[in-house]
């Protein structure tokens, strides 16, 4: 395990780290609004943009705005992306299944996610391994107990920022439902929305390339596809026990971890 000094993030390679710590380096950092980068390439790029744009990312000035939903941006290319959420527009195609994505961004980190075994990211508490680093900080307050989202209204914490937003929802009426207009069940997410549109139409594009079954979400064909998978990469660290399924795992552990106490009770 591989941890930096600046800020404890730590990683199973020397290289992923060593590339992270440029991000601390002073050698990367934009002079004018501090930011700091991960190589001279990133920040030659961030200087690079339009001289009137760069200035507005520093001072904040937001002069493009959505006629659709009235969100604000800085530049018109940022508006242009961002249309792309009402238009359906995905021109970014996944090489490897059928996945399109509005942003390049969000099509890398679907490859790194789903199509890569590549997990640099390590827990500081109990060195699980993960494919970004939002994966890791996301499971870190499961160990420190920290809820990092407060509710404004009732200071009450969550562990995630769905929880919030669904909260948020339900008991202060702030944000947006989306509504299924074949059933009304409402959802605080469109993509719980879109997700759940699919089993009114019948639509189940994964295909598992094993077999014949097929699934509504990539997640549910992930999991399916552990059948045919001799990997086993769950654990009990209570017995060693390995499992192919995370929810095997869970409820094993369940089960070993009453046994541990009923022991330690009887001993």
């Amino acid at each position: 395990m591989y941890s930096c000094t600046e800020c404890q993030k730590c990683f199973s390679t020397k290289d992923c780290l060593t590339k992270h710590t440029n991000i601390h380096s002073s050698r990367h950092k934009c002079s004018e609004c501090g930011k700091c980068f991960r190589d001279k390439y990133s920040l030659t790029r961030h200087r690079r943009r339009d001289l009137t744009v760069h200035s507005r990312i520093h001072s904040g000035e937001k002069p493009y705005k959505c006629h659709v939903c009235d969100k604000v941006l800085n530049c018109l290319s940022d508006l242009a992306i961002h249309m792309r959420v009402h238009t359906g527009d995905k021109p970014y195609k996944c090489s490897l299944c059928d996945e399109c994505f509005s942003r390049s961004y969000n099509l890398q980190r679907h490859e790194r996610r789903i199509h890569s075994n590549i997990k640099p990211y390590l827990c500081p508490y109990c060195g699980k391994q993960f494919k970004t680093d939002a994966d890791a900080r996301s499971h870190v307050p499961v160990h420190t107990g920290a809820k990092p989202y407060s509710c404004r209204h009732c200071s009450e914490g969550f562990l995630w920022r769905f929880q919030l937003r669904v909260h948020l929802l339900k008991l202060h009426n702030e944000g947006t439902w989306f509504t299924c207009h074949h059933c009304q069940k409402k959802f605080g997410f469109k993509g719980h929305l879109q997700e759940h549109m699919l089993r009114h139409v019948g639509a189940k594009s994964y295909v598992c390339n094993e077999c014949p079954k097929c699934f509504y979400r990539a997640s549910d064909l992930k999991e399916h596809q552990l059948v045919h998978s001799h990997s086993r990469q769950f654990c009990c660290f209570l017995c060693n026990a390995i499992f192919k399924r995370k929810s095997d795992a869970k409820q094993h552990f369940k089960k070993c971890s009453a046994a541990h106490v009923a022991s330690v009770f009887v001993s």
